[in-house]
């Protein structure tokens, strides 16, 4: 089989189709595989084999679902393409495709796109990862509860062997990508994932690398879009005999995470085209008064908090006035920036300054209030203690409150409209 490498989309915006529908879980009695799990190989003449049957074995005796096994083979020239052939019509479900040019990340694509499986997974020859972990790792999609899952080497619970040059090397690449792109998952690079196919659908045309970046890359545009992405610790014992050329891997993981980088700060990704509509809770959330309203709560009092907080170190040096208004300018821009993506389930940096400018608005209705209080209290009672002055600010950030809730949802993040949905 041959592969058609996609042109860079660099320097041009994507189109964005429409939002992904609503999760959902799939049914009980499905009646094609609802498992891929595509397993990617080169020069694997040594264990291409036992890996396979080790896999239809297990998946045969735990799956509740049928399942295809689908061999990628890159471009191998030892014994691999016969090996692969010979199991695939040997071992009921299993499959094997053929691709002219090297890459782990080209042949996942390949396999991904023309598979028509529901949920997609794939895992590496040397099976590091135990299989017990394989349907807790497929659970989550196939119930509807995420779109993507990953294992992860690095969370409580995981057991892992390998030598302190990998590790070191893992968490330094794992906390480079934390500090750079700011993601929240813990393992990028674990070779054991799954996603939904109405997911990849989306993400594998936006996915340019086809080297070992390529698991980077389709998780960051993921996380970045708000689709959910659920961890699932593993144990892992290293393969001494691992292929991976780390200098020239990490640099080519470099070159991608600037390039990654680049993209979603120009705005070239169509980042809102991947979020689930239909109130989803990872896409945008519903517009529901009462929903909203817990969660501003919620973000209202972490930013009350931390506001007195700033308001008591600030005090003594400042004064009441300038305490106030620093604090509350402070506290402000926190709150408006985790409303907007918590509350308000809007993600990217799309319209964030002009976000913020309408949330220092509202901030000023707040601080008319605050301030106001704190004159007529000063005024009502000149040797109102510090008490007084706390309790005074509370009632007045209360009234505050729940006018800048208001604002927010009526001005500053406005309901969106759906405009269509692509159906299952």
């Amino acid at each position: 089989m041959r592969t058609v490498r996609r042109s860079a989309l660099i320097d041009r915006p994507i189109p964005e189709p429409s939002a992904l529908p609503r999760r959902a879980p799939l049914p009980a009695h499905h009646p094609e595989p609802v498992l891929d799990v595509v397993v990617p190989v080169y020069n694997e003449e040594n264990d291409l084999e036992p890996c396979v049957r080790r896999l239809h074995a297990h998946l045969g005796e735990t799956f509740p679902y049928a399942f295809r096994i689908t061999i990628a083979d890159n471009a191998s020239t030892d014994a691999t393409p016969r090996i692969a052939a010979r199991l695939a019509a040997e071992l009921p479900g299993t499959d094997w495709i053929r691709l002219a040019e090297k890459g782990r990340g080209r042949a996942l694509h390949t396999a991904w796109s023309r598979s028509r499986a529901p949920v997609l997974a794939y895992l590496d020859v040397d099976l590091s990862t135990d299989l017990a972990a394989l349907l807790p790792l497929v659970a989550p999609l196939i119930s509807g509860h995420s779109d993507i899952a990953i294992g992860t080497r690095l969370a409580r619970g995981s057991q892992v062997v390998r030598g302190p040059k990998r590790e070191i090397i893992s968490r330094c690449y794992n906390g480079l990508l934390r500090s750079t792109l700011a993601v929240r998952f813990s393992d990028a690079q674990c070779g054991f994932k799954a996603v939904r196919r109405d997911v990849a659908e989306r993400l594998l045309p936006l996915v340019e690398d086809r080297e070992w970046f390529f698991d980077t890359e389709l998780l960051v545009i993921a996380e970045r879009a708000g689709l959910r992405i659920h961890e699932v610790p593993v144990d892992w014992v290293d393969d001494p005999d691992s292929r991976v050329h780390i200098l020239s891997t990490a640099l080519a993981d470099l070159r991608g995470m600037a390039r990654l980088g680049r993209a979603l700060a120009g705005g070239r990704l169509p980042l809102t085209a991947l979020r689930r509509s239909h109130g989803d809770l990872d896409g945008e959330l519903p517009a529901g008064l009462a929903r909203q309203a817990v969660r501003f709560a919620a973000v209202g009092a972490a930013s009350t908090l931390c506001y007195l907080l700033l308001y008591t170190l600030l005090r003594p040096a400042t004064g009441a006035q300038a305490a106030n208004g620093l604090a509350l300018l402070a506290s402000a821009i926190a709150n408006t920036a985790a409303n907007r993506r918590l509350t308000f389930g809007v993600r990217g940096r799309d319209g964030a300054l002009r976000h913020q400018l309408k949330g220092l608005a509202a901030f000023m209705v707040g601080l008319a209030l605050t301030s106001g209080s704190l004159a007529v209290l000063h005024h009502l009672a000149p040797g109102a203690g510090h008490r007084v002055e706390l309790v005074t600010l509370i009632a007045a950030n209360l009234a505050a409150t729940l006018l800048r809730f208001l604002l927010f949802r009526a001005w500053v993040f406005p309901a969106r409209r759906t405009t269509g949905s692509v159906s299952p």
